[in-house]
């Protein structure tokens, strides 16, 4: 059989971009989560006022005239306007572009889906990628990756800062007059979640479950995926760590994949008790902080 990976063999070099990109995406998201302009948190009394009339959540979207109108009767206000955007707007770009890279992500996520079940990679489906070892890897890290990227970008900036910040790049830039604009989808996909990652903060209500399927995918994709996690070692770990009690450990990675995975379909978390059991006695026996991405951990008790 060709490698799954070969040069020449579109359907693998094709998930293995998307893969790879993902991982760039994660990245790229993290780095910017460090540079988020503390004026769009809104938190100083003094920010609040100076900046609060040119500053919108997605409450801009209901009527865009009306925010307009007011900038337009004060003159100091369009000048306040003209220079906060002139001092973020490159930045604004940069954090737009990688929230546009989420929502690309899962757009061609879904068309490689779309091409193996159409028969456009002759002789594959997404039945025999998954059979295949490479391939398996590769489709259990895109779903999971995605995910990732969605968890980062709600812990690490939050929802009413996202909201700002969208909407001050709608307003500065041509996003509006273009046509091919997605920025109504990741506007969907990017909305406030209600969550905070303050301490204390209450959990909002079917979250993460709700986050996660704003984007509609295959459930037979998700299904596939969520079995082969379950029932297989997909890293070939388990040799390296014969003995049974290090078995949790072996089988890490695959718990913090399997972790991620599940929200995609809350079925499982809400109502197979059977298959809850067979996971958590199989991936989570005495590990139950587990490492969800680089420096991301979650501890399940809580």
């Amino acid at each position: 059989m060709v490698d799954f990976l070969a040069e020449n063999n579109l359907c693998g070099q094709a998930v293995l971009r998307i893969v790879s990109r993902g991982n760039a995406i994660i990245a790229e998201l993290l780095r910017l989560s460090d540079f988020i302009p503390a004026v769009f948190r809104l938190k100083d009394k003094s920010d609040q006022q100076k900046y609060g009339d040119i500053i919108c959540d997605f409450s801009y979207f209901k009527g865009p005239e009306y925010y307009d109108s007011k900038l337009e009767a004060k003159p100091d206000l369009q000048d306040l306007d003209d220079e906060f955007r002139e001092n973020n707007i490159e930045i604004l770009s940069r954090f737009y572009l990688a929230f546009e890279s989420v929502h690309k992500y899962i757009v061609d996520l879904i068309r490689y889906l779309d091409d193996l079940y159409e028969g456009v990679y002759i002789q594959q489906t997404l039945e025999t990628v998954l059979l295949n070892e490479d391939g398996k890897q590769l489709l259990c890290e895109a779903l999971y990756l995605y995910g990732v990227m969605l968890l980062v970008i709600d812990q690490k900036m939050e929802g009413e800062v996202r909201e700002r910040m969208l909407v001050s790049y709608y307003r500065y830039s041509a996003a509006r007059s273009s046509a091919d604009s997605n920025l109504d989808d990741i506007c969907k996909l990017l909305r406030s979640t209600g969550y905070s990652s303050q301490s204390g903060a209450k959990r909002p209500a079917n979250y993460p479950e709700s986050y996660f399927q704003r984007v509609p995918i295959s459930s037979t994709f998700i299904s596939m995926v969520i079995g082969r996690l379950r029932s297989d070692d997909i890293y070939n770990q388990v040799s390296a760590y014969p003995l049974p009690e290090h078995r949790s450990t072996a089988l890490a990675n695959q718990a913090a994949m399997l972790y991620v995975c599940l929200y995609f379909i809350p079925s499982i978390l809400q109502t197979q008790q059977a298959k809850m059991r067979e996971i958590v006695d199989k991936y989570f026996p005495d590990n139950w902080v587990i490492s969800v991405y680089m420096g991301i951990t979650v501890n399940l008790v809580e």
